[in-house]
């Protein structure tokens, strides 16, 4: 699928700098694809955007369509005229950490008044919009929102522990429902069409400064979501709702027990039925929203490992058949090229590797994982490929330089035979290898590129707290930074691409 030589920047929205309580869309957004230009890059890839709830993981959301409105940026939302500048709250101090709690605190009571705001001044071209992106989106705008309104009304509640006629989307009580929550309903939607017109706005910045955009899409949704109580005949659910099969990883070297996430898994034969229409809604919205999209967890699209609800490990799960060639099959006849990368790490069989070329999807490959076996090691750069993706580490892996201060003096030494580089300039020599890689696409994440040490890492797998708050600091995009970046990606060959083609 990749066809030029690209190289880009992992790094999520929620951690730019910025007078909010956590990164938004608005002139930090602006000014990080100034520095991805200026420094020769044509690529910015994040993480899921959809709005988060307990623990701030963007991989766990209330929606798999809708956007977290805690990026909405107020002082863009006051030159629309759905606020006033006297109503912009007074900047907050740049923080080390995303404050999502704040972020609620005190945004939330301001959209509130932009909506208000945006309802009394009528027949608008917004106004116009908003009715077009509510006709439009309303496959999955009209259940969020109701979903959301409805959870405000239950005190946070799951939505299992709804009334049981909601519960059961019984169409009176739906109607009598939606009557009463009338205006939350009306403020979800309003959230939504804002931030997704925020977010076409920087979308055009950034194609017109010659940046693609690279998004995530997680395999699996949260069992509390709008996903699942709208759709539940689609999730593996008994009589009361609950899930009786939920998805993890089995027992490996990393974990005894494996690995417990805890989603519903999907009923495959129900989604064939229907031609995968659900799916095929989602990869059409997350197609126009990104330029390329790498799906999360490949590996369960050929299989996935299935773990009875009542289980609390993940060790007495046994792997449940997808039908991924037929899923593709369908989404590439319906929506044409799929500028997929597919996450092909962890346990990857035949069948997952098959299933991965058959369509031409790219895989990852991490340099960090590349040195602690012997040549054969897949993540080797002597054993990459042109036809995949080369990072420093993602989001779930320590910072280059934390990774490189904690390994033993033998595994360095390893790391330096390898590199033919004595890694004095930590981790400065793993992101030369990693531009130099003959993969087409080359990410490394912010923090990497800062040289930054564990502290600022942007999660912990199989932690619950304090994670997804790393940010920036505005001032650490220095001149010198971006000339080194430039010059590094120009020696390789990664911007002198054509940066409008893949």
């Amino acid at each position: 699928m990749l066809t030029q030589r690209h190289s880009g920047v992992l790094l999520h929205p929620t951690s730019l700098p910025g007078h909010q309580a956590i990164g938004s869309l608005g002139p930090e957004a602006y000014a990080f694809v100034d520095f991805l230009r200026d420094a020769g890059q044509s690529v910015w890839q994040m993480l899921p955007l959809g709005p988060t709830g307990y623990g701030n993981c963007p991989y766990s959301s209330f929606s798999a369509f809708a956007g977290n409105p805690l990026l909405i940026n107020l002082q863009l939302l006051a030159k629309s005229g759905d606020l006033s500048e006297a109503d912009l709250p007074i900047p907050f101090p740049d923080s080390a950490v995303a404050d999502f709690n704040m972020g609620i605190e005190v945004q939330y009571p301001l959209l509130h008044k932009a909506c208000d705001h945006f309802k009394q001044v009528k027949g608008t071209a917004r106004h116009n919009d908003f009715e077009h992106f509510c006709s439009t989106q309303a496959y999955w705008l009209n259940d969020y929102a109701f979903f959301q309104a409805m959870r405000k009304n239950q005190n946070d509640k799951g939505w299992q522990h709804w009334p049981e006629e909601i519960k059961q989307r019984q169409q009176s009580a739906l109607q009598s429902w939606g009557d009463q929550l009338h205006h939350d309903i009306y403020w979800h939607k309003y959230l939504q069409f804002i931030f997704f017109e925020q977010w076409n706005n920087l979308k055009q910045y950034a194609h017109h400064n010659n940046i693609l955009l690279f998004g995530d899409l997680p395999i699996f949704v949260a069992e509390d979501s709008a996903d699942v109580w709208a759709n539940r005949e689609l999730f593996f659910l008994d009589e009361n709702d609950q899930a009786t099969l939920v998805a993890g990883v089995p027992p490996d070297y990393f974990s005894k027990t494996g690995q417990r996430w805890g989603n519903p898994l999907y009923r495959w034969d129900r989604m064939a039925e229907n031609n995968f229409s659900w799916w095929q809604a989602r990869f059409r919205w997350n197609l126009e929203l990104f330029d390329l999209l790498r799906v999360d967890h490949f590996r369960g699209f050929s299989a996935c490992w299935a773990i009875p609800s009542a289980e609390t490990t993940a060790e007495n799960g046994s792997w449940l058949d997808a039908p991924g060639e037929e899923l593709f099959s369908q989404l590439r006849e319906e929506l044409g090229a799929l500028p997929i990368i597919a996450e092909d790490l962890g346990i990857i069989t035949p069948d997952v590797e098959k299933l991965r070329d058959q369509f031409g999807f790219p895989g990852m490959k991490i340099l960090q994982f590349a040195f602690d076996s012997g040549p054969d090691n897949p993540y080797l750069p002597a054993n990459h490929s042109e036809n995949s993706v080369i990072y420093t580490g993602t989001h779930d892996n320590n910072t280059s330089l934390g990774w490189w201060r904690s390994l033993s003096t033998e595994s360095k030494q390893k790391v330096r035979d390898a590199l033919h580089n004595p890694c004095k300039n930590m981790p400065w020599p793993l992101i030369e290898t990693t531009l130099s890689s003959i993969a087409k696409l080359a990410i490394v994440p912010l923090q990497d590129i800062l040289a930054l040490p564990s502290a600022h890492r942007m999660n912990v797998p199989g932690t619950a707290t304090g994670n997804w708050q790393w940010r920036f600091d505005k001032d650490a995009l220095s001149p010198e930074i971006i000339e080194k970046l430039k010059t590094i990606s120009h020696l390789y060959g990664r911007n002198l691409c054509n940066p409008t083609e893949i």
